[in-house]
């Protein structure tokens, strides 16, 4: 674990070598970093863009750049408001003939009419074609072996590419998602029986079967905010911290003059990130408080099972600070305890707390 430069303390974390995410105790979670766990995704939504204008106006609706994408590739995007508001994200793919856009199916109910007030004189048409496609999720530095062994070559995809593949004679696309801790790949079919099939096989391979709670380990091991838990439609996209999201040269698209405008200003008054936590784990979303006013808050925690010197879990956090308080490096502290900013992903083995700061309440 690498701390944040804004919050370095005098005593750092020990050192591990680039690239090593940490070492799970819990059978499922040491599955997806130290071999392959699998999950359905049954959570996730799709979205059909097509028309003949499809990809100039989409373009003008995302905050990344659509209209560069080749076939088979793809890019995470933000939606917003004209105030520069996020009111969604999602994953936008092209094919030949249509564009997809990959989100959580909660957001399908809303993303769908929020995105069509904007068709006026465009030949844009919207569809939700969730329940016409079966995924899985492969998760795990092991997971391009095991897919090659059943004929699923996936290692050589880039993040955010496609490709298609035959397995016993059903199609089969294979999608790379984002992986900033331990390698995602992405199986999605249009037949529920072929997805299971696939399941089986990976399990007789030696995957483990992952639940939802493991897999939000995972995500906060990454430091990936998840909408509508760590992004809300309240927040602007650089206050995120997800850069991935944004393209800058793409030209106009809604929201765009506020997020240049930031942009032009150099920085947000408050940023996202990751912490590590001492005292009583939150039960929800915490305020994080510096000599006594809220400097920020904490979106996502949990208790991760990650064995080390600071014994068998690790209390990690996602949320959001304000920069001087960063620069301060203030003592933040959250309702039952305090919270240590530090860089995600997580690679350390064995942790060592940071001494906090000073009270700033107490300071001359």
């Amino acid at each position: 674990m690498k701390l944040m430069t804004p919050a370095a303390t005098s005593n750092p974390p020990s050192a591990v070598p680039p690239g090593v995410p940490a070492s799970g105790s819990h059978p499922q979670l040491n599955a997806l970093l130290s071999g392959v766990g699998i999950t359905p995704l049954e959570k996730t939504g799709w979205i059909r863009v097509t028309g003949s204008d499809r990809v100039r106006w989409l373009n003008g609706m995302a905050t990344n750049s659509v209209q560069d994408l080749a076939v088979g590739s793809g890019a995470y995007n933000f939606f917003l408001n004209a105030q520069g508001r996020i009111q969604g994200d999602g994953n936008i793919f092209a094919s030949s003939d249509a564009l997809l856009i990959e989100t959580s199916r909660p957001q399908t109910a809303t993303l769908i009419p929020y995105l069509d007030h904007y068709i006026i004189m465009d030949d844009v048409e919207l569809a939700d074609i969730s329940d016409s496609r079966y995924g899985l999720s492969v998760i795990g530095p092991e997971a391009p072996s095991l897919l090659a062994k059943l004929g699923l070559p996936a290692e050589a995809l880039k993040e955010f590419e496609t490709r298609e593949e035959l397995w016993n004679s059903a199609p089969v696309m294979i999608l790379r998602a984002h992986s900033p801790l331990v390698p995602r790949y992405e199986l999605w079919a249009e037949r529920a029986d072929t997805v299971e099939a696939v399941r089986k096989a990976l399990e007789d391979l030696g995957a483990t079967a992952c639940d939802l709670t493991t897999l939000d380990w995972l995500r906060i091991l990454e430091g990936t905010p998840l909408f509508g838990t760590d992004i809300r439609d309240r927040d602007l996209p650089q206050e995120t911290n997800q850069a991935r999201a944004m393209h800058f040269n793409k030209g106009c698209y809604l929201g765009q003059e506020i997020v240049e405008r930031i942009r032009s200003r150099g920085s947000v008054h408050r940023t996202f990130t990751a912490f590590v936590l001492e005292g009583t784990l939150p039960e929800s979303s915490a305020p994080v408080e510096s000599g006594g006013k809220q400097v920020g808050e904490l979106t996502s925690a949990a208790a991760i099972p990650i064995s080390g010197s600071h014994g068998s879990s690790l209390q990690l956090a996602l949320g959001y600070v304000r920069r001087e308080a960063l620069d301060r490096n203030d003592r933040l502290q959250f309702p039952g305890g305090i919270a240590h900013p530090i860089s995600s992903p997580f690679f350390a083995t064995a942790t060592e707390l940071p001494s906090p700061a000073p009270d700033s309440s107490k300071r001359d």
